[in-house]
């Protein structure tokens, strides 16, 4: 039998958290920012996922999901974890399954002339929000790359994912029927 993880160590309590590997750093470190703003946008993809009926996309968030936890493994190993170091967060493939569906949605929706505010449906509204917070995750992550290497298809998967939750956002609303909110400057 399996031994059950318990949720507190105490081994944090003196502001360090451990890394794949063994090291700890500090965690307010540039790497736990990255990996942590990861974990936030996986927990807002759940939440986008939460309210998708539609199995193909379902299907997509829930991969989408499992990526990110790879990512955020790779960003938390230091320099001792080895073979696992070497094993790559993301392919090609990955980051052409986001551009493919991105391509399948933008058929069906309208052409887009101006900007929109991130509103509409609840679902699209948390698929804003998940887009944001992906952002933020990319820019951490390029911050940490001038540090440590990073692998390019990661940050490159990251960047798709962003412009794939944008678009899922408009598609959401027009499967609800719910007309995008033009931004207009006041």
């Amino acid at each position: 039998m399996a031994k059950e993880f318990r949720i507190y160590t105490k081994t944090g309590d003196d502001g360090t958290t451990g890394l794949i590997g063994g090291s700890r750093v500090k965690k307010y470190d540039s790497r736990l920012e990255a990996y942590g703003t990861v974990d936030e946008l996986n927990s807002f993809v759940g939440l986008v996922l939460s309210g998708v009926e539609d199995e193909r996309v379902r299907k997509l968030l829930t991969d989408v999901q499992a990526k990110l936890f790879v990512i955020g493994a790779h960003l938390a190993m230091d320099e001792n974890a080895g073979d696992l170091k070497q094993q790559l967060p993301c392919s090609e493939v990955d980051i052409e399954a986001l551009e493919k569906e991105m391509d399948r949605m933008f058929e069906e929706l309208p052409r887009l002339n101006h900007f929109i505010l991130p509103t509409g449906c609840q679902t699209a509204a948390y698929a804003h929000v998940a887009r944001t917070v992906c952002r933020r995750a990319e820019r951490r992550i390029v911050e940490l790359a001038d540090k440590i290497s990073v692998d390019e298809n990661l940050v490159k998967y990251i960047n798709r994912l962003s412009d794939y939750l944008f678009v899922l956002s408009r598609k959401l609303n027009q499967d609800k029927k719910i007309p995008e909110t033009p931004w207009i400057p006041g």
